[in-house]
């Protein structure tokens, strides 16, 4: 299951931290941000992927994250 979301993430010191704590929350979960994307795009690809969750995580460091259509 893939879910792709749309944040307002734009440094690549954001994604990254963002990364290390959505990889530590979901190990087994394939994580990663195309920040060149105008929507900021956030896209995690596993089993079980949970868009409540993530956007929960990322809220908590102070972004915003919605799930793009």
């Amino acid at each position: 299951m893939v879910e792709i979301f749309k944040t307002d993430v734009q440094k690549k010191s954001q994604s990254k931290m963002l990364n290390c704590i959505l990889s530590e929350a979901f190990p087994s979960f394939k994580i990663n941000f195309d920040l060149s994307d105008c929507d900021k795009v956030l896209r995690v690809e596993g089993e079980n992927v949970t868009a409540q969750r993530i956007m929960i995580l990322v809220k908590q460091q102070g972004f915003t994250c919605e799930v793009l259509d």
